[in-house]
């Protein structure tokens, strides 16, 4: 008990962001890039920096499951007012929303995704993982979308194109996502119609029966891109039209690469050569809009 007279010491408030380091540049596609304008850019910086730091606790394999959700849980409590020294980004992405008007909706998506990360390490087919994209994925396309007050029309190859950047990124990282974590986002019956198992994960090379479960989600990636393909001319924004158009290039790119590399020998990766390729096919892609 204390004392008469004797003050109370302030509780000590923690951070409870775990960086990885990570950052826009190691992306498969620009974040905020010098082809959207000005002032859109911090906003949309804000909002990677608030899904990465949120991504980086969902993925932290020191972390249990329990702490893992009360540090998401936090962030949200930070981006509705809570102290900002507790999530520093989720402090900058309330700034950001209370600059432009834009509904915290977003934000909310995507940390329902890393919330589902930290408890579930399965998925049972395709649809269940275009589920979990409608939340860890598409929200980034649909908030940059908003920043430049695009028409929710724009939403459905929008969808289709973050999702497919997802399932992407899901096969470059299979196996070190199943060694971390015990992680699994390639669909449990694609690996049994496939005659794959989880211990191929662990091999140095990718078996037969795992290779055909990768080209099988690269063919349903490439649906998403062929919807994908829709999206720059439906953008009114000159600058945003063309940033699509290149990551609808680059998505072409990196799945051409998965069909050719294997990820379990090395992380497939896009090359320099691809992103000045991709970046001449958006500049074309995004010439001009429908609505001109």
């Amino acid at each position: 008990m204390e004392g008469a007279g004797t003050v109370a010491e302030p509780a000590v408030i923690r951070a409870v962001e775990t960086p990885s380091g990570k950052v826009a540049g190691d992306e498969n596609f620009p974040v905020g890039s010098w082809l959207i304008r000005r002032d859109v850019r911090p906003h949309v910086h804000a909002f990677y920096r608030f899904a990465r730091e949120a991504d980086d606790i969902a993925d932290n394999p020191r972390l249990a499951a329990a702490d893992k959700l009360r540090r998401l849980d936090r962030m949200e409590a930070v981006l509705d007012g809570g102290p900002a020294a507790e999530s520093p980004a989720a402090a900058a992405m309330r700034a950001s929303l209370d600059a432009t008007g834009l509904t915290a909706q977003h934000c909310r998506d995507v940390l329902r995704a890393f919330r589902m990360d930290a408890t579930k390490l399965r998925y049972r087919d395709w649809d269940e993982l275009m589920a979990y994209c409608r939340y860890s994925a598409a929200p980034v396309g649909r908030q940059v979308l908003d920043l430049h007050g695009e028409s929710p029309t724009t939403w459905g190859p929008s969808d289709a194109l973050c999702n497919a950047l997802q399932v992407l990124n899901h096969l470059q990282d299979c196996a070190e996502d199943y060694r971390a974590l015990d992680r699994v986002y390639l669909p449990e019956r694609e690996l049994a119609a496939c005659g794959a198992s989880l211990a191929d994960l662990t091999a140095a090379h990718t078996s037969p029966g795992l290779r055909r479960v990768i080209d099988r989600l690269l063919d349903g990636t490439d649906a998403l891109v062929v919807t994908a393909r829709g999206l720059p001319p439906l953008v009114r924004a000159a600058g945003l039209r063309r940033e699509c158009g290149v990551i609808v290039a680059l998505a072409e790119r990196l799945s051409r690469r998965l069909r050719q590399g294997d990820p379990l020998a090395a992380r497939v990766k896009l090359r320099r050569g691809d992103f000045a390729a991709a970046l001449l096919a958006g500049l074309w892609r995004g010439r001009r809009s429908a609505r001109q």
